[in-house]
């Protein structure tokens, strides 16, 4: 069954100028499918198209008629005073509705009722119990867990919460709604590490059709079967998810390259032949004839378009060896903020060439711990201090400027010391050209700011390099840029990510902040998931204590035998307690089965205490 098919769509904003131009797809039910292109590729607008935000200029988008459709990027207006479990709520409002239909049933029953009234109320019931109305509260907590949405937040006036804390608890509403065909645009541009990984495991489990926009391409790898790419207003296909995209891409580059040059080979040698037939055939009717046939055939074998490589940014960071035993010292660092402790490290190092990612939650206190780094916080005790011959430069995750009035070319020209063909010369490296030079910096997106800052960033020698979410608001080339520069520095490398695919690529070190704890891992990111068993957030599990048996009496001989009985007892329901709860994670989104594992743990919980206390005893 096909869930949305996008037949010949046109649009455009200014006429003549087609964002989609003639834009043809169908996606079939069940079908997890990422839509690519550049920034201002039409990606968003084509979203807003299938929801009915827009209309088409031309073509037609046809969805099932009884499938419910949801948006991430659409954030409905609640009414003044909703909290967000208000607003978690609303996910229930035809279970809601079907409750009161049977409590009005109930009443009419209460004094007698007719065979009719019984069966509306049987059949309002099974929908109740089918539609998960008695596990309501259990769903609610299930998906805010996964989707970090604290305690604390759920009764939070909703309008009083960042536009990123609106749309991830907008994203947990529609997953509570059972919709049946999501439309996700940037779903984890606000989402932590835990909560990424839960929403994968998620769509991972959801029966449902998927269209994602991402430029997170770690997600997009784990999570998409299929990707449509939109290039120049026409969708182009690729049966893969965005590793199989970027390899296939490449593949079909390099073939239309190859055939776009067989072609202007064989143009070539009939256009000199043709050349050579004309000089001989001055006076001659048959030689000129068999001169323009030829010409002519020479322009048929050209069918090719030359293909072309989006543009991109080369430039590289400059780079100051080091010097020196080590590039920091860190001992008995302290931060806390409003009474909570962020920032707890008693001591670590850091020699030079290391790449180093700093991973955590959202407020875990990441850039509050670079701050302190780069001199602009001050710790509560302790002290960081980088050696003599560091030469730091510090990208921030929110990028400003002194003078947001000045024109990019301006402010290279003034706070680099550069000449007005340099400046123009180095903003073109990185992509800022023409007319875009005399944009003020005030007005850039966030993304162009970050590309700014960097420009200025590379003119400089440094031998430590710290970045604070360096891929956000970046689009795929971008990413893939600056990944590129970075792989080529050589020098000390720290930086703040959730972009698991950036970490992955170049962490040799994992510092994790979390609730003020600090731990550090050398090793890959990889090596870091394996040792961690990195997952979504698990169900806690009661841990009872091993009994030691180097503090055991000297007991009579049958005495000793029921000790060893019953520590093998303890023994096999603690296993069967932590496979329990690894079976919780594996059916995280199966209400029943989590229903029965609850029963399961409580069961074996239960004959633990008693076996501890029979084993308390014979001590």
């Amino acid at each position: 069954m096909i869930d949305i098919s996008v037949q010949n769509v046109k649009k455009a904003f200014e006429e003549g100028n087609d964002i989609l131009d003639g834009i043809s797809f169908d996606i079939t039910h069940g079908e997890r499918v990422g839509l690519l292109g550049k920034n201002g590729a039409g990606k968003t607008t084509l979203l807003r198209l299938i929801t009915g935000e827009l209309s088409p200029d031309e073509g037609n988008i046809i969805l099932p008629g009884h499938k419910k459709l949801g948006l991430i990027s659409q954030i409905p207006v609640f009414p003044s005073g909703f909290t967000t479990m208000d607003v978690l709520q609303t996910a229930f409002a035809r279970l809601k509705s079907i409750k009161v239909q049977m409590e009005r049933l109930e009443k009419i029953m209460a004094n007698g009722s007719a065979e009719d009234v019984l069966k509306q109320y049987d059949s309002l019931a099974f929908e109740y119990e089918r539609s998960g109305g008695y596990s309501t509260e259990f769903e609610l907590n299930r998906v805010a867990n996964g989707l970090r949405i604290p305690e604390a937040q759920r009764n939070q006036l909703f309008e009083t919460l960042s536009g990123g804390e609106k749309t991830r608890i907008n994203l947990a509403r529609l997953i509570l709604e059972n919709t049946d065909i999501l439309l996700l645009d940037e779903p984890t541009n606000h989402l932590d590490m835990r909560a990424a990984i839960w929403l994968e495991e998620f769509l991972l489990k959801f029966k449902g059709t998927v269209l994602i926009i991402s430029h997170d391409r770690y997600f997009l790898d784990k999570t998409i079967t299929r990707a449509i790419e939109i290039k120049a207003g026409k969708a182009e296909f690729y049966g893969g998810n965005y590793s199989f995209y970027v390899q296939e891409k490449q593949r079909r580059y390099e073939e239309q390259l190859e055939k776009y040059q067989r072609e202007q080979t064989e143009a070539k040698r009939l256009n000199d032949a043709a050349d050579r037939l004309k000089q001989w055939g001055t006076g001659n009717k048959n030689l000129m004839k068999k001169s323009f046939a030829v010409r002519a055939r020479a322009e048929r074998v050209q069918k090719t378009d030359r293909p072309d490589r989006e543009k991109s940014m080369r430039a590289k960071f400059g780079e100051q060896e080091f010097r020196g035993d080590e590039v920091l010292v860190v001992r008995g660092l302290k931060k806390s903020f409003d009474g909570r402790k962020l920032i707890d490290i008693e001591e670590v190092d850091v020699c030079g060439g290391e790449r180093i990612a700093l991973i955590g939650d959202n407020g875990s206190g990441k850039t509050t711990f670079v701050k302190m780094i780069m001199d602009e916080i001050k710790p509560d005790s302790g002290f960081v201090k980088r050696g003599p011959a560091v030469k730091p430069a510090y990208l921030p995750q929110v990028v400003q400027f002194d003078y947001p009035r000045r024109t990019l070319m301006d402010t290279l020209i003034y706070q680099q010391n550069l000449s007005p063909q340099m400046a123009r010369n180095r903003l073109g490296a990185f992509m800022f050209s023409g007319e875009d030079v005399f944009k003020l910096v005030g007005d850039l997106s966030g993304g162009e700011k970050s590309r700014l800052r960097l420009c200025m960033l590379m003119e400089r020698d440094i031998n430590l390099l710290i970045l604070d979410e360096p891929t956000n608001h970046l689009d795929l080339s971008s990413r893939e840029w600056i990944e590129d520069a970075v792989e080529n520095y050589g020098e000390t490398l720290m930086f703040i990510s959730h972009d698991r695919y950036f970490i992955n690529r170049f962490a040799t070190r994992i510092w994790e902040i979390e609730d003020g704890v600090f731990s550090d891992f050398k090793g890959t990111f990889s090596q870091y998931l394996a040792e961690k068993e990195f997952s979504a957030p698990k169900i806690a599990e009661k841990k009872a204590a091993t009994p030691n048996k180097s503090k055991h009496k000297r007991k009579p001989s049958d005495t000793q035998k029921e000790l060893r009985r019953i520590e093998r007892e303890i023994e096999k329901l603690e296993h069967e307690i932590n496979e329990i709860g690894r079976k919780k994670d594996e059916f995280s989104t199966d209400y029943e089965k989590l229903i029965e594992l609850d029963e399961q743990e409580s069961q074996a919980n239960v004959a633990l205490e008693a076996l501890l206390l029979q084993w308390e005893e014979l001590v």
